[in-house]
This record gives structure tokens, C-alpha cells and sequence, in this order.
């Protein structure tokens, strides 16, 4: 269960899901309909759904590379959270965000694996979050030249990684998107992948 107190609710979390985040992005389309499905699940319930777009000097603001993909459109009313770093948490309004809705569990999901998903899963837990990683929505690009294992060993890592995260009073988990519960019991993650 979360260490933050009167926060019982859970929030879809979708990180950096831009034309030019995932344009070489690994299983991209795969990826992209899988967080598809999260939406309209998490729509269906009520559930509410947190967007993160990153900014910098690729992905200037109103540039098409800084553009959420097209097959996800946020809806009227979701938050949309602009972001500068890799932790969706740092110098942004994601915190104030999360607490107005009275969340303490996120299901995360979306883009770089090994950069701002990764960063922001850390940011959520050590903030007090249960955080749950959804293991086939969410990817990387190929940075072998750089020294990176390939993108399929990237995310199996982060996914092995994060379904044995422990904390005192938090709970992480990674599941599959079929098997993601927005209305799981506070401290429940569901089954771990």
C-alpha cells in the first residue's frame, strides 16, 4: 500500500509517448496499441490518466517531434504534465497533479524504458508511490553504438528490475496489460511478470 495517506486512488501514467521519442522505438505500433488499450480501460472505470511530454532541443515545443503520437489523444479534462528532465516528478506540476486526484498508486507506462520511465518509477517510489509497471507498454530506441544492451534486453531487465522492487509501506509490480487492475485493492499490484 502507498505511504502516502488519503491517496487510495490509481492513475494511468503515460511518459513521453512523442512522434520523436518513439519514431525508432522497439515494437513501437505493439507498444502504442497496448497503452490504446490501457486508455480505454482506464477511461471505462474512471480511472484517471496522467500525460507526460518531454521537452529539449529535439523535441522543441509545437514541433512535430514533440507531438504525442497520433493513435493517443488525450481527452478534455486529462492532465497533460510538460517535463524537462528524465524524473516526470522533477521541476514539474506531476506531484500536485497526482495529490488533487488523491492518487497513491500509478500504472506506468510509455517511453524511453531506460531513461524517463525508468527515472520516473524511482521518482514515484521514493516519493511514496506504489508503482506499477506495465512490462509490454513501454519501449526504447537501439543505443548499442552507445554500449546499451538491445532494446528487447533493455525492457525484459527493467521488467525482471522492477517486479523485485521492495520498499517499507510501497508495493512495485510488473504485469502485462491484460492483467492490469486499476480497481486492485490499495497495496495489490495484481499478478508479477
Amino acid at each position: 500500500m502507498t505511504t502516502l495517506a488519503e491517496r487510495p486512488n490509481t492513475a494511468l501514467l503515460v511518459i513521453d509517448v512523442q512522434n520523436g521519442v518513439v519514431a525508432q522505438a522497439y515494437a513501437r505500433d505493439a507498444v502504442v496499441a497496448n497503452i490504446g488499450r490501457l486508455l480505454e480501460k482506464a477511461r471505462r472505470e474512471q480511472v484517471p490518466v496522467v500525460w507526460v511530454r518531454h521537452s529539449d532541443k529535439e523535441l522543441t515545443p509545437g514541433g512535430d517531434a514533440w507531438q504525442i503520437v497520433p493513435e493517443l489523444v488525450p481527452a478534455d479534462g486529462e492532465v497533460l504534465v510538460e517535463k524537462r528532465y528524465r524524473d516526470s516528478f522533477e521541476d514539474t506540476t506531476l506531484e500536485a497533479e497526482l495529490a488533487g486526484l488523491g492518487v497513491g498508486r500509478l500504472v506506468v507506462t510509455g517511453a524511453q524504458t531506460d531513461f524517463c520511465v525508468r527515472s520516473t518509477l524511482h521518482g514515484a517510489f521514493t516519493r511514496g508511490y506504489d508503482a506499477l509497471l506495465v512490462g509490454d507498454a513501454h519501449t526504447t530506441e537501439d543505443l548499442t553504438a552507445w554500449g546499451a544492451p538491445e532494446p528487447k534486453q533493455v525492457i525484459a531487465h527493467t521488467n525482471l528490475y522492477w517486479s523485485g522492487q521492495r520498499a517499507p509501506g510501497r508495493t512495485a509490480a510488473t504485469v502485462v496489460t491484460a492483467d492490469v487492475d486499476f480497481a486492485a485493492a490499495p497495496g495489490s499490484t495484481g499478478p508479477a511478470r
